[in-house]
């Protein structure tokens, strides 16, 4: 179990942070309020590496591991959640293309994507089909060497980009999670358009649109592994993604209740600071200690899938539930704490608050992170019982 870290991720997390006060902190409230994609702030990240964390070195990635990943992303998130959130999707995608690409798309796309020159987006969720994504209904036919792409994807973080390259699962053999494949569709692909920017509760700097596939045609060199793998790829991404979701949770939330703690200790009411009431001392202690229980938590989590244990997708789901719902609480209760002020756009603890809410719902809704926990202690329980231990 790994309870410290070492030199290495030490030096990973003062670069993160370093960055993310210089580059993110100071302009993160007005891409809020102006709804600004901030692509040139996210190039200077993968200029230093943060844009395919655990992408192998042949082709630029740095070549870091799981938990290496979630500290990056929980340092940055304490700047802006969003940004962060939208960093995440994109090392998702290119983390899929390095695993399973050939040779030919991993110099094809992934030097791209390391630099940010293309903006990845996981084309996964559809209006029908969100949490149960096995029932997907965007089809990619065969035609020739060819195949056909028809169908919607709601939902999609950094679409309509000019220079985006979509990750698209699709289906292109019968019903179930057998009968899905995987695309890469780059910006410019004829039938290829976008939905309008959807208006959000959070997450304002960075767009979300629907991305749309009419007779969108693609030759069979971007279909990335074999027809049929890709529920198979969608789910090894999806555990990356959870565990740095939850990190921009944790990182959003530790802003928070810092803020909060600077406030109750220059803010005076009945003649004395608030940090020197016991009550709010007690609310301070509780949230601390929460957010060290769920950063315990998710590192282990991190550290069981770069080792490969069988239970890493379970450990990963319950990480996702629990440090997002005590992320988002942490905050909430963060702003209590400021009083009428936190309510009021300029302190930034209601944009966290905002930001830190849907991370709930994506990458799996919490819900689905507690059918898969109970799943594999139904199932670890079944098999001590036919082992007879």
């Amino acid at each position: 179990m790994l309870f410290a870290l070492d030199e290495e991720h030490r030096s990973v997390q003062d670069m993160a942070r370093s960055f993310a006060a210089a580059e993110i902190a100071p302009f993160a409230l007005q891409w809020d309020r102006d709804r600004t994609f901030p692509v040139d702030t996210l190039r200077r990240a993968a200029a230093l590496g943060m844009a395919a964390v655990t992408v192998r070195s042949d082709v630029g990635g740095s070549d870091l591991s799981r938990l290496h990943a979630v500290i990056i992303t929980e340092a940055l998130a304490a700047a802006c959640p969003a940004i962060a959130a939208y960093l995440s999707i994109h090392n998702m995608c290119a983390g899929l293309i390095d695993k399973f690409g050939t040779t030919a798309q991993r110099q094809r796309w992934l030097p791209a994507l390391v630099a940010m020159d293309r903006l990845a987006s996981y084309c996964l969720t559809e209006p029908g089909a969100g949490s149960d994504a096995a029932a997907l209904s965007t089809r990619a036919c065969r035609d020739g060497d060819d195949y056909v792409l028809d169908g919607r994807k709601q939902f999609i973080s950094g679409a309509g980009t000019e220079h985006g390259c979509y990750l698209v699962l699709a289906r292109t053999g019968g019903p179930g999670a057998g009968g899905i494949s995987a695309f890469i569709v780059d910006a410019g692909t004829a039938g290829l358009t976008f939905g309008p920017n959807e208006h959000k509760m959070g997450w304002h700097a960075q767009p979300t649109r629907a991305v749309i596939l009419d007779q969108c045609r693609i030759p069979q060199s971007h279909r990335l592994g074999r027809e049929g793998d890709g529920f198979k790829i969608a789910m090894t991404g999806l555990d990356g993604g959870r565990l740095n979701i939850a990190a921009c949770s944790l990182g959003g939330a530790q802003s928070a209740l810092e803020a909060a703690t600077r406030y109750m200790s220059e803010r005076h009411a009945f003649g004395h600071a608030l940090a020197t009431f016991q009550a709010l001392q007690f609310d301070v202690a509780d949230l601390a200690t929460r957010l060290e229980a769920a950063r315990v938590m998710l590192y282990a989590a991190a550290a069981a899938v770069d080792r490969g244990d069988a239970d890493g997708t379970a450990r990963v789901a319950g990480a996702k539930a629990f440090v997002t719902d005590t992320g988002f609480d942490v905050a909430n209760r963060a702003l209590q704490l400021f009083g009428g002020y936190g309510y009021l756009s300029e302190y930034g603890i209601e944009k966290l608050v905002r930001d830190l809410r849907v991370h709930q719902i994506l990458e799996g809704t919490n819900q689905i992170m507690r059918l898969i926990v109970a799943r594999h202690h139904f199932g670890l329980s079944r098999q001590r019982e036919r082992d007879g231990s």
